[in-house]
């Protein structure tokens, strides 16, 4: 006689016999901060996963600077696009190895929640404003433990906060799924910003390294593929996440040189330079007078150090908002 198992159930039932010995299984979650009555029909991982779809912070992602700011054209790279990029990758990442693609997809998801207006360029501005620096990493995780759902945070499961926590290179996720969302961040921004860099002219599929090309390939598709192939045949019944050597060397090699060609380039860094005045004008305006903060943040005052809630604001803002922002404060209206 079949059993007469729930959705959920099958779902659990199906991670005890097809997951990895090192794969994280829903059952073995270690929970929440605050104790929840567990979804009859969702795992842990998948409520986690559509809690932050439809977080605010999410939606917000769509008009985020990726590497150009306010590109004009349609096909660029923002950071819902990214996120979106590298959710795909970590995925078939994770199915490779038969790690928990619920739970990889929601820390991939989370991992750039609270990443700053302008890209990279405005976490600099803001690390260097705050006294006790920011990064976006703890940003993303403070977005869901504290200022998302109007101050009750999502209370995600242990697991996808440390995998949000962890996903930058320096940092070490405590899951293989985590590992494998790091990894995929890594695929995903290089090579949709070598992707921009030649749509914008800024570089030639003719510049990239010859043993970048020798060793990951010509075009962005081939380049993902031999790293997800190279982080499947190099981690495969293994408890790690990890690209073969000369995989890897060749990444970093690419990087380098989009630092060189790209990120660093005098155009980005005139941009970067503007951004950071915007940045830095509205920093210094919302110390000196903290009742003009939208009620939310005035009411953070209560528990946290005003820079703290400053920097919560303006890394919470679009680009788009960011610039009316600054307009609203700075700008003469005409009568």
């Amino acid at each position: 006689m079949a059993e007469n198992l729930s959705v959920k159930e099958l779902t659990l039932k199906k991670e005890r016999e097809y997951l990895s010995p090192f794969a994280v299984k829903s059952e073995d979650s270690k929970g929440r901060l605050k104790f929840e009555e567990p979804c009859p029909m969702r795992t842990p991982f998948q409520r986690d996963r559509d809690r932050i779809i439809y977080s605010k912070a999410f939606i917000r992602l769509k008009n985020k600077t990726q590497v150009f700011f306010s590109p004009e054209g349609d096909h660029y790279m923002t950071r819902l696009t990214h996120t979106l990029d590298v959710s795909q990758i970590a995925r078939s990442i994770a199915r490779a190895l038969a790690l928990n693609e619920d739970l990889t997809e929601a820390i991939a998801l989370g991992h750039d929640l609270g990443h700053t207006p302008f890209g990279h360029a405005g976490e600099r501005v803001l690390s260097k404003l705050c006294p006790g620096g920011f990064m976006h990493n703890k940003q993303s995780l403070r977005v869901v433990d504290v200022l998302e759902n109007n101050g009750q945070g999502l209370n995600l499961t242990v697991e996808v906060r440390d995998g949000i926590l962890n996903h930058k290179s320096g940092t070490k996720p405590s899951t293989l799924e985590g590992q494998a969302v790091l990894i995929s961040d890594k695929i995903a921004y290089l090579n949709h910003d070598v992707d921009d860099a030649i749509r914008a002219g800024v570089i030639s599929a003719e510049e990239l390294p010859s043993n970048v090309i020798k060793v990951l390939g010509k075009t962005s598709r081939e380049r993902i593929n031999v790293m997800i192939n190279s982080a499947y045949e190099n981690s495969l019944e293994k408890p790690f996440v990890a690209l073969a050597t000369e995989v890897d060397g060749a990444m970093k090699e690419l990087r380098a040189f989009m630092f060189e060609k790209v990120y660093m380039m005098p155009t980005a860094k005139r941009e970067e330079e503007r951004a950071g005045n915007m940045l830095t004008s509205m920093y210094e305006y919302f110390i000196k007078n903290p009742e003009r903060l939208p009620e939310f943040y005035v009411k953070l005052l209560n528990e946290y150090e005003i820079d703290t809630v400053v920097c919560d604001y303006l890394s919470s803002m679009t680009d788009r908002y960011a610039i009316n922002a600054f307009n609203q404060i700075f700008i003469p209206k005409s009568f």
